[in-house]
Formats: structure tokens, sequence, C-alpha cells
């Protein structure tokens, strides 16, 4: 997940990138076509395809019709965990969960050229270990107020000491706000946005509020 050219030549090269994670559940009838439209608004790096199902035939499906178009329009394509299928279905990478502990098995199977990042909730020596053995990227959150979870945040401070003190890209997740892209746009490399823009009627306005708060 390497800096991706801007389509927009306004874009500030200093301004985090863009990260979206899809729905849970949708329609892979109409999302495809939803997302299309927020990838052609506005310039993102990756999409990570983050399906709460294991049917693997619905999850198959979901990945032709969202690597389709994400590659029409450059955009690299991840899953979350799901290795097999990431190679399967032509996909550029994978996103694991569970921090450092999979990750050389994954490099060995997936190859050097595979984009593999992880979340490490806001674990700093995980996230350290991750980016020792090979992560393109590290996630830390949830960095908003979430009833998910145990109630612990990622903070501001560990987003500053990684970006001063570690080169591999650093990804801010999880219950972000206007004000919380606001302080966090100094100090993160990317924002994954989710459920922020899809839970709205316009995602492309949604996503249109939160990029003007990085400025």
């Amino acid at each position: 997940m390497s800096d991706h050219p801007a389509a927009d030549a306004s874009v500030d090269p200093e301004r985090p990138q863009l990260y979206l994670v899809t729905p849970a559940i949708f329609e892979v009838d109409t999302f495809p076509a939803q997302l299309g439209a927020v990838l052609d608004a506005h310039d993102v790096a990756c999409v990570r395809l983050s399906l709460a199902t294991k049917d693997e035939d619905a999850l198959g499906r979901a990945a032709d019709a969202c690597r389709e178009v994400c590659h029409a329009r450059d955009v690299a394509i991840v899953i979350d965990t799901h290795v097999a299928l990431a190679e399967r279905h032509g996909l550029d990478g994978v996103h694991l969960t569970d921090g450092a502990r999979t990750i050389r098995k994954v490099r060995k199977t997936m190859g050097d050229d595979a984009i593999i990042g992880t979340y490490c909730g806001a674990s700093r020596h995980d996230g350290m270990t991750a980016a020792e053995i090979g992560a393109d990227y590290i996630a830390f959150g949830p960095v908003g107020d979430t009833d998910l979870g145990d109630g612990t945040k990622a903070d501001k401070e560990l987003f500053a000491w990684w970006s001063a003190m570690i080169e591999v890209p650093v990804v801010a997740e999880g219950a972000l706000t206007v004000q919380i892209v606001r302080d966090l746009t100094a100090v993160t490399d990317f924002f994954a946005i989710g459920d922020e823009i899809w839970a709205t009627d316009d995602p492309v306005a949604a996503l249109g509020t939160l990029i003007a708060a990085m400025s």
C-alpha cells in the first residue's frame, strides 16, 4: 500500500491517504456501483473487503465485483483474513486481524508483491513486531468511542510516536469523527473509513466532509 498516484492534482501530498473499508453486509448487485461512485469522486489508495459472512460463494462474488470496480480505477483491493480467496480472486493482498502472529506465514504464501497489513489494536509492541517481520502497514484503533471491544482506544500519542520513530505506514481506524480526523491528520499516513460513510445517505458527501477535516 505504497503512495498511490493522486488522480486529483490538487490533493495535498502531505495529507493522509484514504483507505476505504466495505460494510460488513452489502448487496453485491448494488454496492459495487456505490463504491465506484465514491472512487470516482475522491482519490482513494486502497479498499478493504470486510464482510462478516463466512459463505465462500458470497465472499467470492463480492470479491470479483469489487475487484473489477477497484482495478478499473487503479485502486488496490485487499480482503480481511482470507488468504486463499485473495489469491483465487486476484486481489492485491490481505488485511490480518491478529497482530504479528501470521504475517510470516502469509508472506511466504502470497509473496513479496502482495499487500499484507495487520490490525494491532492499541498495542505498540504488537505493531513494532509486525512491522519488523514484514507488514506493509500497521492499523491501530479504535480511535473513537465505540461499544465494541473492551473500550481501549488508540490515542494520538501512539500515532505521534509511531510517525516519529517507525517508517512502516500507520493507519488510523474505528469510530472516526470529524474532530478525530482533524486531531490525527498530522500523525497518521492513512485513515481507514467504513461505516462512517456507508451508514449515511450520501457516502460521497460524507467522505468529502472527512477529507475537508484534514485541511
